[in-house]
């Protein structure tokens, strides 16, 4: 038998010949079939976003309010976590009652987690079942003698992987990020390049620990890529809009207004050393931006309280106001 054949060659006119299913999803145009890792820093809610998404596929009800799921049973390995814990944020997500289908363990020994996973995949064949750990420096084995870094962390990667391609099933991790931040979120994955190399969908939440406002940022084999913002109250996550499209436009916008901090910082004290008033063509001329940014920081402070708007076009400070009966500026 020639190698080809032994490899299982074949030629692109079977290829285009061939009609594939389409791909399936746990989470609609987020979180395809395979294997997801879910990276985050420790304590910002990386746990409560995976069992509210626990939650919503094993009851079949929309993941961060908005975003449909397959229902499909559960096993959710949550090693940081015990069955009180797990009972009382459930209850903090309103969910009051669970079926047979969703499944938990929270002690399991590193040898045993992957034989774990293939029973839970095998009792629910043609089921496309789900399974979360939560996380992988629980269960993730020690590198074997003279085996690099890279090897052993793509080999564990792609151990977890064939588990749910072997199973037609879906199997989500948990891990730790980076410590240091960067700009590329694909950096924020803790370890080699090999962790991410094997995994189908890549997704990174991001939320400053003294702000609801929060960031996912996802890339994918199969999903489309992007980045939505959410929020985290009370240890719910939502999306920020009806859809992906809309959490997708918000979080540009909140990153517009941050990029625009600093000017409007400037504007504003500007204005404030300004008792006559202030128009957008002397913030322009001041500063050295166009008119339609100086207008439309002017227009998000006086939104804000932070200035007054007096006239057609003309921004007062908030701390002084006219008399009516002179043009002598007092404090208000």
């Amino acid at each position: 038998m020639s190698l080809l054949t032994h490899y299982g060659a074949y030629d692109g006119a079977w290829l285009m010949q061939q009609d594939f299913p389409p791909t399936r999803y746990v989470v609609d145009g987020l979180i395809p079939e395979g294997l997801t890792y879910i990276i985050a820093a420790p304590k910002i809610g990386k746990s409560w976003m995976v069992l509210d998404l626990a939650l919503a596929v094993t009851q079949g009800v929309p993941f961060l309010g908005a975003i449909p799921v397959e229902q499909r049973p559960v096993l959710y390995i949550a090693l940081e976590d015990g069955p009180k814990r797990m009972q009382g944020r459930a209850r903090a997500l309103q969910c009051y009652d669970l079926p047979e289908t969703i499944a938990f363990v929270h002690r399991v020994k590193p040898e045993h987690a992957t034989g774990l996973m293939r029973e839970f995949m095998a009792l629910h064949a043609g089921e496309e079942p789900l399974v979360i750990l939560d996380t992988l420096g629980k269960i993730k084995p020690g590198k074997a003698p003279g085996e690099g870094a890279y090897e052993h962390d793509y080999q564990v990667s792609a151990g977890l992987k064939e588990i749910a391609d072997d199973a037609g099933g879906s199997v989500i991790v948990v891990h730790h990020n980076r410590k240091a931040g960067s700009d590329d979120f694909l950096e924020d994955v803790s370890g080699t390049q090999g962790i991410a190399g094997a995994a189908d969908t890549i997704i990174v939440i991001r939320r400053p620990r003294t702000s609801p406002e929060g960031e996912l940022h996802i890339t994918s084999r199969d999903a489309t890529e992007g980045s939505y913002a959410v929020s985290f109250n009370d240890g719910k996550w939502t999306l920020e809009g009806a859809n992906l499209t809309e959490a997708s436009q918000v979080l540009g916008e909140r990153q517009e207004t941050k990029n625009m901090g600093d000017l409007k910082s400037s504007v504003l004290a500007f204005v404030n050393s300004r008792p006559d008033g202030t128009r957008a063509a002397d913030v322009s001329a001041a500063l050295g931006c166009d008119d339609a940014t100086a207008r439309q920081n002017l227009t998000r402070l006086e939104k804000a309280n932070s200035i007054t708007k007096q006239g057609r076009g003309l921004y007062m400070p908030v701390t002084t106001v006219t008399s009516v009966t002179s043009t002598e500026t007092v404090p208000s």
